[in-house]
């Protein structure tokens, strides 16, 4: 790790230490305050070899060999990225890795694993104090599903071996709303997203949205899809479109990014999903650099208003016009720069009520050039990230941050004080970003304090552990010579 780097996480965790010290971190209740890790149980950790009969992971139609132990035991991955809520796709018994068949609501695909199992991987999750939901296909299910074979519920075939059910029926919603409410029950789970909504009513689907909060308290109802229904978070093309527009390539039309001003509470912040192609596929389309492209986007994910989303393998920028391709067996052996980038972005999120709710307000963006703050009574963070291929620069009025304040940099450690004109000169080299957080330019701040002297003596710790490791190193190449 450069020095500059690791002198850059040593910052974020001080102001992790002192946002921390004043009191304990809010209890998360509503979608602005989660981060959404998103995987496909079948693509992401083959742990178990009991439930691998027929898995051909050179197959990428076929199922590749993940289960909930896989899972399970890959979490402190997801944990070490600061997430929340662990998102784990569909997970019945059906014909197709993804869930785009499923066979039965009331049983676990076998290749994942039994009942059990799936439950010790929510107990496992909630252990470490994430949250988890899954997908339930609503809409659309297997030629071959078990309600279909014992002709219980109306159905209209719709080819390529699945059918539709009838949306209208009572029955049909009546059964599906009982499946959806004891899955969520049953399991535990802290939500569930729906899919697959094409032909159901908004008054139904608000519905079932109530049934679930009824019976599971607290849970979160979210869509994959756009719909009037009252979901806690359902997509926005808009926004994700401006989003890959801002960052795809350098130099681009970021105007498109004040479509954020609205500031939604129940609208996900996303680069891509498991659905469409991956943003880094995009990225290479146009011939640019995907480790740069996604550190500024990642800075963005984490800090524009919303609640983040992001697809499994982001964190090794995985490739994919669509799926199957777009689906690769999760490789946890590549290279995981990005990772630490995620983390400490997310782990300063969680830390602020501020960077997850607070006000938005776009200070400046022009060609790539974007200067924003998150502020409340409370912090003013000011956000920016320059996407273009020049040095830009921009002056912020005092009154913007707060008076004698100082603008202290968390990703490579910049600084800058208010000028004798009364501005903040933000200068960004081309194709970098930083966070700033708001301090005060005179007097101790006794948490802050506190934290840095701790972050320094490991710091020094750290040192003193290399250099004797070296030296261990020299002795032994002496004894050996």
């Amino acid at each position: 790790m450069r020095v500059k780097q690791l002198f850059g996480r040593l910052g974020i965790a001080s102001v992790i230490l002192a946002l921390m010290l004043p009191a304990a971190v809010q209890a998360k209740g509503s979608m602005a305050d989660e981060s959404i890790y998103d995987l496909l149980v079948d693509r992401y950790n083959d742990a178990s070899q009991q439930n691998d009969e027929g898995v051909n992971p050179l197959d990428p139609y076929a199922f590749n060999g993940g289960d909930f132990h896989g899972v399970a035991s890959r979490l402190q991955h997801i944990l070490d990225m600061g997430f929340t809520i662990v998102s784990i796709g569909p997970v019945f018994s059906m014909e197709t890795y993804d869930g785009s068949r499923v066979l039965d609501y009331g049983k676990t695909e076998p290749h994942f694993g039994t009942e059990e199992e799936l439950q010790a991987l929510v107990d496992e999750i909630h252990d470490k104090k994430m949250k988890v939901i899954a997908d339930f296909p609503l809409g659309v299910v297997s030629e071959n599903h078990v309600w279909v074979k014992e002709g219980k519920l109306k159905f209209t075939p719709a080819g390529d071996g699945v059918v539709r059910w009838d949306a209208q029926d009572p029955a049909v919603q009546k059964e599906l709303k009982q499946a959806v409410v004891d899955f969520v029950s049953t399991y535990g789970l802290d939500g569930i997203r729906l899919t697959n909504l094409n032909g159901f009513g908004t008054d139904y689907l608000n519905d079932l949205i109530q049934s679930v909060k009824e019976k599971n308290p607290g849970a979160y109802v979210i869509s994959h899809e756009v719909s009037d229904a009252a979901f806690d978070l359902q997509p926005n093309p808009d926004r994700t479109e401006a989003l890959r527009q801002s960052f795809i390539e350098v130099n681009p039309d970021s105007s498109v990014l004040s479509r954020f001003l609205d500031n939604p509470d129940n609208e996900p912040v996303q680069f891509d999903d498991l659905i469409g192609s991956r943003f880094t596929y995009d990225i290479v389309e146009k011939r640019m650099f995907p480790p740069t492209r996604w550190k500024l986007a990642a800075t963005a994910l984490f800090t524009m208003p919303g609640t983040p989303i992001m697809p499994y393998g982001t964190e090794i920028a995985v490739n994919g016009k669509e799926a199957p391709e777009s689906h690769p067996l999760m490789n946890f052996k590549t290279d995981m720069e990005l990772k630490d980038r995620i983390a400490d972005l997310n782990s300063l999120r969680n830390q602020s009520e501020t960077l997850r709710t607070g006000d938005f307000n776009i200070l400046h963006n022009e060609n790539g050039f974007l200067v924003y703050t998150r502020s409340s009574e409370d912090e003013t963070w000011l956000i920016a990230i320059n996407n273009t291929d020049k040095t830009a620069s921009v002056a912020i009025p005092a009154e913007t941050i707060g008076q004698n304040k100082k603008l202290r940099g968390l990703l490579d450690s910049d600084l800058i004080r208010e000028s004798d004109d009364g501005v903040f000169r933000v200068v960004m080299d081309r194709e970098t970003e930083e966070i700033y957080i708001a301090d005060e330019d005179k007097g101790f701040n006794t948490p802050y304090l506190v934290a840095t002297i701790l972050v320094c003596v490991l710091f020094l710790i750290f040192l003193i552990l290399v250099m004797k490791r070296g030296k261990n190193r020299e002795a032994q190449n002496s004894v050996t010579k």
